[in-house]
């Protein structure tokens, strides 16, 4: 069986090994969304990874709604990814953009625009009385061929960036996954109602970018168990396997699915892992992610139930992860604080093994 630091192929990206990098929000882009200097740095220094998934990045303005979060859909912002991904490629990495639309948790003050989704029902939040969520309008179905054009533009965009490919996400109660579950989607078009209805956006939203960039440098990103943002389904097994089969059968490079468990760190659930039959589902590389360490990490590569594992926390603190994990070495501890706060501190000041040792 493959260890955690044999090579794989990812579609078309050969990775060294299969300790890939998640995608991590880290708002350190500019107010308009355009990368910075600061970021040059940041993914130079995890260039070690088997693969980057870089941080959710905006395909328009209307479905980005984070402050200080990166976008794709302008000239400014593709010219600003370029030096990026020129620092992860010179220090011998490989980076694809992740592919972003909040849909219901764009937040009107960021972006200036009422937001979208499938249905009409209001986001929860925490602290109920500062909700900064709006009531979202459903998206009329030339919203959705606007939104399935910003797909591909950004797909477009991304490769003209630099990058190496692109992950469309559709977990975590983002934009498609509103569309996806029975709980967030109340329509009654052919986007609603039965499995084969729900998951119409995310299949057209792959093949489109499919068409632009080929099905080698696309891959997707699932969240298939568990309430997810107020994003929920009475059934995951019956939409998500369908959804599944639909991305097999397009041949996308890879699929990433975030499973929650009864004790996880980074939201919890009691509903079961799906990995096991989407596996059956799904015949390229599975890359599964939520609170591994390195020997469960193993086992799921040894089970066959995985073929790479990503990490996101331990990657901010430690971006010399993999020679880490090779070495069996003491781990930096990541900073929660500093997490969104903007500036170098807890993004490129995170001591790499030499430093920390000597």
């Amino acid at each position: 069986m493959p260890t955690l630091f044999d090579p794989i192929a990812l579609g078309a990206i050969h990775a060294p090994n299969r300790i890939i990098m998640a995608p991590l929000t880290r708002t350190r882009a500019t107010s308009d969304h355009v990368p910075t200097e600061l970021m040059i740095e940041y993914y130079r220094q995890r260039a070690s990874a088997g693969l980057i998934i870089s941080e959710a990045t905006g395909i328009s303005r209307q479905g980005l709604g984070w402050p200080n979060a990166p976008g794709l859909w302008t000239e400014e912002q593709v010219e600003a990814w370029k030096p990026v991904t020129e620092a992860v490629h010179s220090a011998g990495g490989r980076i694809i953009a992740q592919l972003w639309h909040m849909g219901r948790l764009a937040r009107p003050d960021v972006t200036g625009l009422q937001s979208l989704s499938s249905s009409t029902l209001r986001a929860p939040y925490a602290v109920p009385e500062k909700n900064p969520y709006d009531q979202p309008r459903a998206a009329t179905l030339d919203d959705i061929r606007q939104t399935l054009d910003d797909y591909a533009a950004a797909a477009r965009n991304a490769i003209s960036a630099g990058f190496d490919g692109v992950q469309i996400h559709a977990a975590n109660g983002y934009f498609i996954d509103q569309f996806l579950r029975d709980g967030t989607n109340l329509r009654e078009d052919e986007y609603g109602g039965a499995p084969e209805n729900r998951i119409r956006l995310l299949r057209e939203a792959a093949e489109r970018v499919v068409a632009e960039i080929g099905a080698g440098r696309t891959s997707v990103r699932l969240s298939a168990n568990g309430e997810s943002q107020g994003a929920d389904d009475s059934a995951p097994e019956k939409v998500f396997l369908p959804a599944v089969r639909a991305l097999d059968a397009l041949g996308i490079a890879f699929l990433e699915l975030r499973e929650q468990a009864p004790d996880g760190t980074f939201g919890s659930t009691n509903v079961p892992k799906l990995s096991p039959k989407i596996r059956e589902a799904f015949r390229q590389p599975l890359v599964l992610i939520q609170d591994y360490t390195p020997v469960s990490a193993q086992a799921d590569l040894d089970s066959g139930v995985a073929d790479a594992i990503s990490w996101g926390r331990l990657f901010i603190a430690n971006p010399d992860l993999v020679e880490r994990f090779q070495l069996g070495a003491p781990l930096n501890t990541p900073n929660p604080k500093t997490f969104y706060q903007p500036g170098p501190e807890g993004y490129v000041d995170y001591p790499a093994l030499e430093a920390s040792v000597a």
